[in-house]
């Protein structure tokens, strides 16, 4: 078995090409979101030197499972985008520098504090981003969430408020921290910052690898990687597929586009993939809507075997959430939905694991 790391290559000024959608979907340029391209570009310049530049990584034997799931044909690989090196262990770096450096320009540092609700990866990134810009933070977080992540939060010197693990406990008890105490609330998947600096995911996978066919990544709230890689993708190269991954037990953005209308999670999902738990937002259920193209679900068994196969056999740390991606990826609906496509983008959304209570 081997697996390697693609070379970083400079990335050059990219030019938006908003080119025409499949009929079913408008164009980027067309429809009005929350946040579109220059948006994406500006944040690229903003986190430029503070965030990495992740690598790609790719594995002989994950291509020839997934080769073998489509029929034994040859010749696909999978490009997996390791955001679990990104600075705090996840992707969620990004939105998190850009939006706390987007604020620092038009106000004062000392002159700001900022606020957020997460389940462990946006608080930890937002408490690092915030430090390195010298403004408080305090993160809402549910009681559940993992322990490893809630000490990197205070690690970072950030003020811990915990809640009940419920999108509406949460938004409830991070808006009575901003009335209490004031700061900013940088909601973690709905801000468009936060959405916009997401979206340099799929502008360094683009440039790191040629001619990629799809990207496959696991799907929340939404700020991620589907809702700011769709928009770049869509604008750059409409022809890539953009595929949500995301737990059976959370399958609030598979009934969504089924039905057309943003459906949420109507209880706390219970599943091991603590990061995509929430339910997609309003700003985030457009994008997903217009511009993501297919939404895979995956069992709880199915996600552990993706993980502890990334783990053995690429020697990779990534957290089940990350995993998520990779059992789409390998599933049977995996290789049905993403077809004849060659080369696969698989964005590793993160590698925050709590061992002491990972089981396999």
């Amino acid at each position: 078995d081997t697996h390697r790391q693609l070379e970083n290559q400079a990335m050059p000024p990219i030019r938006s090409r908003c080119l025409r959608l499949l009929s079913t979907s408008p164009p980027p340029s067309a429809v009005s979101y929350v946040a579109g391209v220059e948006d994406i570009k500006a944040a690229s310049g903003r986190i430029r030197g503070v965030a990495h530049v992740t690598p790609v990584m790719t594995c002989s034997t994950i291509n020839a499972m997934y080769n073998k799931r489509r029929g034994g044909k040859e010749g696909a690989r999978l490009f997996f985008k390791c955001e679990n090196f990104q600075r705090t262990g996840s992707f969620k770096f990004r939105g998190a520098l850009n939006a706390v450096s987007n604020l620092v320009e038009k106000r004062p540092a000392n002159e700001l504090s900022v606020v957020t609700q997460s389940s462990g990866n946006h608080g930890q990134a937002l408490a690092a981003c915030a430090q390195v810009r010298n403004v408080p933070a305090t993160i809402v977080m549910p009681h559940t969430s993992p322990s490893v992540k809630k000490a990197a939060v205070r690690g970072y010197g950030a003020m811990i408020v915990e809640c009940e693990p419920t999108d509406q406990a949460r938004d409830e008890a991070s808006e009575k921290v901003v009335k209490e105490r004031g700061g900013v609330l940088i909601h973690p998947n709905q801000d468009p910052d936060v959405i916009a600096g997401q979206g340099t995911i799929a502008m360094e996978l683009l440039e790191q690898v040629e001619k990629l066919d799809a990207i496959v990544a696991p799907v929340g709230g939404g700020g991620m990687k589907e809702e700011g890689i769709a928009l770049w993708c869509k604008s750059v190269n409409p022809s890539i597929k953009v595929i949500a991954a995301e737990p059976k037990a959370a399958d609030d953005c598979y009934r969504s586009k089924r039905a057309n209308r943003r459906l949420a999670n109507e209880q706390p999902p219970v599943t091991v993939a603590d990061g995509v738990r929430t339910s997609i937002g309003e700003n985030t259920w457009p994008i997903i809507r217009d511009l993501v193209d297919d939404v895979i679900c995956v069992d709880e068994e199915q996600i552990m075997d993706a993980t502890r196969l990334v783990w053995e056999r690429m020697k990779l740390v990534i957290e089940p959430s990350s995993g998520v991606g990779v059992a789409a990826v390998l599933s049977e609906d995996g290789a049905k939905i993403l077809g004849d496509s060659a080369n696969i983008g698989v964005v590793l959304c993160g590698g925050n694991v709590d061992l002491s209570a990972i089981k396999w």
